[in-house]
């Protein structure tokens, strides 16, 4: 509340902050998502443009069977997470988890969230083994760098970096840092009362549905066609 003068009131009650959504998803899954979707346009239209006789029928009755299996696995998958609640976006299922229900997340293979009893992929967050390599190779490097029995030169050449805030850690693979992160918001708010709830799972029907019904209505055309 505030008074005439525009202040604020001091003796009422701070408003509540919240923060938006912090996203993480799979950029190569992204451009590879746009890129069949892309193809399947220029083939479905091009189809449609100079096929002959059912040919423009199947090629726009496969498209939905085509297009929303991409969309899914691709474009869809996404990890929301705020002071609130982690939310999972799957391919087919959206799974919302308070963070007092949070039992742990692990990158093993792939990136695992337990709550509610219950073990969830997280298809968002890809784990790649290279990567790990590669960030294992790094942290061999910072390990040598900072060791004081290490050669001047070797000390010239691989100084050491103190990250920045948002900066990218080059001895942790990025599925990693996303398990860490998330894990840390995780403790922090797992106290709060507006963290609290049961874990809530959603199917997504508008991806389900019209690739079934596209899918039924391809068989019933080939069936007629033969």
């Amino acid at each position: 509340m505030t008074d005439s003068d525009g202040r604020p009131d001091p003796g009422s009650a701070a408003p509540e902050l919240t923060y938006a959504d912090r996203v993480y998803r799979s950029v190569p899954g992204v451009i590879s998502g746009v890129l069949l979707l892309a193809v399947a346009v220029w083939l479905v239209t091009d189809a449609v443009l100079t096929g002959s006789g059912r040919t423009p029928w199947v090629a726009l009755v496969t498209a939905p069977v085509f297009v929303f299996p991409v969309i899914a696995y691709t474009l869809r998958p996404a990890v929301l997470a705020n002071d609130r609640r982690l939310l999972v976006r799957n391919p087919f299922r959206t799974v919302v988890v308070p963070w007092a229900a949070v039992e742990g997340l692990r990158a093993g293979y792939s990136v695992e969230l337990f709550a509610g009893g219950k073990k969830y992929q997280v298809w968002a967050v890809p784990v790649s083994l290279r990567a790990r390599k590669k960030a294992t190779r790094a942290a061999s490097r910072a390990a040598a760098a900072d060791d004081p029995r290490a050669s001047r030169t070797s000390s010239l050449t691989n100084p050491t970096r103190t990250l920045r805030a948002g900066q990218v850690d080059p001895t942790k693979a990025w599925s990693d840092q996303v398990v860490a992160t998330l894990l840390e918001v995780a403790e922090r708010n797992a106290a709060n009362p507006a963290a609290a709830g049961p874990v809530v799972t959603r199917w997504c029907w508008w991806i389900i549905a019209p690739a079934l019904i596209a899918l039924v209505t391809l068989v019933v055309l080939i069936i007629a066609t033969n």
